[in-house]
């Protein structure tokens, strides 16, 4: 999905909706069976993939979990923007 495909949508619903981030998942392999996992988006930033040979490879990530991982994670990401001085990469 495209940013200007997502705000798009964003426009038709109600300003104040929650936006929650939803993971489809098997329940096991092989199996028809799903399961739905579904979080709070936390954090929202620009991510930058080093192993992709494309200069325009910037991705949107909606980060959400469970809130101690995602505060260790968006923690992370903050050093190494820090120790980086500049965007995040992968």
């Amino acid at each position: 999905m495209r940013v200007s495909e997502l705000i798009d949508f964003l426009r038709q619903q109600p300003g104040d909706s929650e936006v929650e981030l939803a993971i489809v998942s098997p329940v096991e392999d092989e199996e028809d069976d799903i399961t739905v996992d579904r979080y709070v988006i936390d954090g929202v930033l620009p991510w930058t993939d080093t192993d992709d040979e494309s200069d325009e490879s910037i991705a949107i990530w909606l980060v959400g979990g469970d809130d101690a991982d995602v505060d260790a994670f968006l923690d992370a990401i903050e050093q190494t923007a820090v120790d980086d001085g500049g965007t995040p990469t992968a």
